[in-house]
């Protein structure tokens, strides 16, 4: 699935997931040792390679946790919102001057309530704007509800190669818990029919953390689906959400909070579970064998460009169509009838645009890179800062020294990464190390201002939470101000 975010770090709010949460930012840094900010870092003229999300904003119920972007409406006009889907790609691969698209993501709300006609008219569009390579990874999510075998097969015939299961937990009582619409019967048989039509490019989503869930039990749910599951797993750290139902229960005193120690013990106990089954931890999140890496969360995680398309999409790319040379976060109007009005008038329902700093390009890779196992390299940190090296700003002494000492990062010649131990604990490494960027890219406080946070043991807190739906987006505090 689409990475769905994790909660704000004390240096920064980011919002990782399907595209979106992201924010204006600050304004450009400055560069080490110097008043004046760097130039702002242009994109290759080549490759222009974007990947692309595509929003449907509809569900048929809002599920007790769920606070993203979606819509529960007594009917839908499909034909309208395919019209406006169908015009905004068209119109922002246009702005972008995009020449392939590498990976198309549906992702929702509850894309799976589209009729596979609406899918196909959006890949279409997508390969009359730009060059769509074949065996491109086409993803759609879906819940068990609405996966029966004719429409499975139907969305295949469309375009589809790649289906993210929405299944959360194979347990009756913590689905209803949850407010899902499903049965854990329907779930496997969900799986089932995906796998025959999507061998080894079928997903499943895993929610853990719930409300009364113990260790055994999450456990033995885990040790079902590794029995049901194709190649490709996610696994969630339930967020309570504020305004969601499934909070407000919680708050309110009627359903316990998990203990942190709980929660961290079921991320490891899940990681040592599935690194056992041949699964590769290759982001916080996401476990992969056989080499069923998603590669449309690669690009998120990898900073690549990425076109939202949708209500409440976000976006990375640079507008080369308009002059542009420089990235722009881009956040379309997340009402559906409103985007809908914009899209008509204006081609494109854009709400918001902003120019990324290079600074936030950067806290952003940092923020991004880190959350997989192969971290941020040195020739991706060279694309985004080609005069100050990842060895100048964390090799030297600091707070990612200490965290290297202490075992819970590393800086070698294939880049920056966390260890498998720091993996888990990312949130509390990430305060530090976005520090240490801002004070190196930024020139020396002056007198009188305070230091920035010192170093001390991460908090055991595991960072695998809900992740899904929202790409990243930084925007920096102080740093010991």
């Amino acid at each position: 699935m689409a990475t769905r975010g994790w909660r704000p770090v004390a240096a920064a709010a980011i919002a990782a997931a399907r595209p979106g949460g992201g924010g204006p930012g600050r304004g450009p840094g400055a560069g080490p040792g110097s008043g004046a900010a760097p130039e702002p870092v242009p994109e290759p003229a080549t490759p222009a390679t974007a990947a692309l999300y595509v929003h449907w904003p509809y569900c048929r119920k809002r599920c007790s946790y769920c606070n993203f972007n979606k819509y529960v409406v007594p009917t839908v006009d499909e034909a309208a919102v395919r019209a406006c889907l169908v015009q905004e790609a068209r119109t922002l691969l246009h702005l972008s001057q995009v020449q392939s698209v590498t990976s198309v993501f549906f992702g929702g709300g509850t894309p799976s309530l589209a009729s596979p006609r609406t899918i196909a008219a959006v890949l279409e569009a997508v390969a009359g704007a730009a060059h769509l390579p074949m065996g491109a990874e086409v993803t759609l999510e879906a819940n068990p509800s609405s996966t029966s075998p004719a429409r499975l097969a139907g969305f295949r015939e469309a375009g589809i190669n790649r289906l993210s299961i929405g299944v959360q937990s194979l347990d009756d009582a913590e689905l209803r818990l949850l407010g899902r619409e499903h049965t854990a019967a329907e779930a496997r048989g969900a799986v089932e029919a995906a796998r025959g039509l999507f061998p080894g490019r079928t997903s499943i989503d895993l929610l853990f953390g719930l409300p009364r869930q113990s260790q055994d039990a999450w456990a033995r749910g885990l040790a079902a689906a590794l029995g049901l599951c194709d190649d490709h797993i996610s696994l969630y750290q339930l967020t309570l959400e504020r305004g969601t139902a499934l909070a407000a229960q919680v708050w309110g005193g009627t359903l316990p909070t998990p203990p942190q120690d709980l929660l961290a013990d079921m991320y490891q106990t899940a990681r040592a579970m599935l690194v056992a089954a041949g699964f590769r931890h290759y982001e916080v999140s996401n476990f992969a064998r056989k080499g069923a890496l998603s590669t449309h969360n690669l690009s998120y995680w990898r900073a690549e460009q990425y076109i939202g398309v949708g209500p409440g999409a976000h976006g990375r790319f640079v507008p080369r169509g308009e002059g542009g040379c420089s990235r722009e976060a881009r956040v379309q109007t997340l009402e559906p009838d409103a985007w809908m009005r914009e899209v008509r008038s204006h081609g494109h329902g854009t709400r918001r645009r902003v120019v990324l700093s290079p600074l936030e390009q950067l806290e952003e890779l940092l923020a991004l890179g880190l959350r997989t196992d192969e971290g941020v390299t040195h020739e991706r940190w060279g694309h985004f800062s080609p005069q100050l090296s990842l060895r100048a700003v964390f090799g030297e002494p600091g707070e990612a020294q200490d965290l290297q000492q202490q075992g819970w990062l590393l800086l070698d010649g294939g880049g920056l990464r966390c260890s498998a131990r720091g993996l888990a604990l990312l949130d509390s490494l990430l305060p530090a190390l976005l520090c240490q960027l801002q004070r190196r890219w930024a020139p020396p406080a002056a007198p009188g201002r305070a230091a920035a946070p010192g170093g001390g043991a991460p908090r055991r807190s595991p960072t695998g939470d809900r992740a899904g739906g929202e790409a990243a987006g930084v925007v920096s505090g102080g740093c010991g101000e």
